[in-house]
């Protein structure tokens, strides 16, 4: 057969393939191979056979091919058929011996640098040693050796910055804290061409620095990146804003977001917590009941359900799915989180410990399930012990304020009110927008430190600001009743005694405390009257 007929027949080949007619690429590719023996020809033919799920039949051909020792993307090619396959160890055999360090630096390349490279590869190609080393951490992975796994993934995005899918497992894996983040993106080299990426990276892992800082890298991507429209960057300002606090902000964005483009998950993720914030159950029903017909054998369809039920407070039902969504995925940190949450909110400590032990190990990088930990032994009154775990998660990520709320929460307990006012100082420092009504608690637990501490007049100003983030909670009218009650002012105290038990008329505390500042009032009066009469 002449050059040009089988020049052809590749061109048919390369056609078959990009219109997804493999059975077709598979006929004529194996005519080509036959014909010419050529190792490009038999890459070819292993390739069709991988992409029609021939992956015995296009592993036995690679291995039966002496190249496979000699070029790197038959290598690659085998070990992809086995990784379908689900023959983990053999796929990490087929790859070689490796090692790589703690920082995700390769020591030991030899049996890769002798290897023929494709020198024909178009300039934008991947890198092959980055898509080998990412298969090694999928390896490892499906092995549960994630200490492995880790490595591997930033030796994958540090070989070559355009493989997002290990950048995508470590954040979504929670494998790194946020200073390990951090120093991977600082490591990488972008060419000089791909800024845009390194910003949007930047806006992908955990979002704890100030507002104007966050804004700013989000603008700069819209306007100077003409990227004002892409989901996956709304996904990101939507996961910020869930984040933030800011629910219903976040909640908006992500119903525009799934009006545009309805099966972006990572966007349903953030809708489904915002949701749940909102107590949104309708919306979560909707949600659950088309995830479950969409996708019937994904973790996120099943956590939603949980989500449902969690939310309409049938604890039962919700950690039946929760616990459904983690058998299906083991790596799904949300459902690791709403499993324990569910055994939580009935006061089931033990339980929701253990799954919350879990999470912590399977996502060392994620301060929650730590976090959880502590307000479980808080509750339990073993504040020591809640102490510890709070400080544990402040060293996985020590830029979220609700560590330091805790913290500050577990020092009042122990009647350490010097500590808890630094903690509740270094919680209102940390919320990286203007402190809203879900730090009002916050803001009351200091003015409560301060007035412990008898610094009245600073407890007054922390009590009001409080009242001008809202003005539904009794016990920031009692706190700043007694505090006046303390300074002597009886008739501030009798007003927001009075306030308080409008709020709450059966709070015995405000009864009593009135009754206290009316006789107060009496008596301080008939003093002055009785001092006036004696001039």
């Amino acid at each position: 057969m002449k050059e040009e007929q089988i020049e052809k027949l590749r061109g048919v080949v390369r056609d078959c393939v990009g219109k997804h007619l493999y059975s077709s690429a598979i006929f004529f590719a194996d005519k080509v191979a036959a014909i010419t023996s050529d190792p490009a020809d038999i890459y070819m033919q292993a390739q069709a056979l991988y992409l029609g799920r021939h992956y015995r039949r296009a592993f036995h051909l690679l291995n039966a091919s002496q190249i496979v020792l000699r070029d790197l993307r038959f290598r690659y090619l085998a070990a992809k058929c086995l990784e379908e396959l689900k023959e983990w160890d053999q796929c990490l055999s087929m790859l070689g011996p490796a090692k790589v360090d703690e920082q995700g630096n390769i020591t030991d390349t030899k049996d890769y640098g002798s290897m023929y490279l494709d020198k024909d590869g178009e300039d934008r190609e991947i890198n092959i040693l980055s898509a080998i080393y990412f298969l090694r951490g999928k390896a490892y992975e499906a092995l549960e050796n994630r200490v492995q796994a880790r490595l591997w993934y930033k030796a994958a995005i540090k070989a070559d910055p355009l493989c997002y899918e290990a950048l995508e497992c470590l954040i979504e894996g929670h494998m790194l804290t946020c200073e390990e983040e951090t120093s991977l993106l600082s490591t990488l080299q972008f060419s000089p061409e791909d800024g845009w990426l390194s910003s949007f990276y930047s806006c992908l892992v955990k979002k704890y620095d100030k507002e104007y800082v966050v804004e700013a890298k989000f603008r700069e991507l819209e306007q100077e990146h003409t990227l004002k429209n892409n989901t996956d960057l709304l996904a990101c300002k939507a996961e910020y804003y869930h984040q933030c606090g800011e629910y219903q902000k976040c909640f908006e964005l992500t119903s525009i977001l799934l009006e545009k483009d309805p099966f972006h998950l990572k966007c349903t993720l953030v809708h489904l917590a915002a949701a749940m914030e909102l107590g949104h159950s309708n919306e979560l029903y909707l949600m659950a009941c088309n995830l479950v017909k969409d996708y019937p054998q994904k973790a996120l369809s099943w956590f939603a359900v949980g989500c449902y039920y969690y939310c309409i407070k049938k604890y039962d039902q919700s950690r039946r799915y929760f616990s459904k969504a983690t058998s299906l995925d083991g790596t799904f940190a949300p459902a690791w989180i709403g499993y324990g949450n569910a055994y939580a909110a009935q006061e089931e400590g033990d339980q929701a410990m253990s799954a919350y032990r879990t999470a912590s190990r399977l996502f060392p990088g994620c301060h929650l399930p730590t976090l959880y930990i502590g307000m479980e032994y808080m509750r339990t009154h073993s504040f020591k012990l809640a102490e510890q775990f709070f400080l544990q998660a402040k060293t996985i990520c020590p830029s979220d304020p609700l560590v330091y709320n805790e913290l500050g929460t577990v020092a009042y307990h122990m009647e350490e009110y010097k500590e808890a006012v630094l903690w509740f100082e270094k919680t209102l420092a940390r919320i990286p927008s203007s402190v809203s009504e879900m730090w009002e608690p916050t803001v009351v637990n200091l003015a409560h430190a301060l007035r412990k501490l008898r610094r009245y007049n600073e407890a007054i100003v922390y009590y009001e600001k409080a009242l001008a983030l809202s003005t539904r909670s009794s016990s920031t009218y009692a706190g700043l009743a007694y505090t006046y009650h303390l300074q002597d002012d009886f008739t501030s105290a009798i007003t927001y005694y009075h306030k308080a038990l409008w709020l709450k008329p059966d709070e015995q505390f405000c009864t009593e405390m009135l009754n206290l500042a009316l006789e107060d009032e009496c008596r301080h009066g008939a003093d002055i009257e009785f001092e006036s009469h004696q001039r």
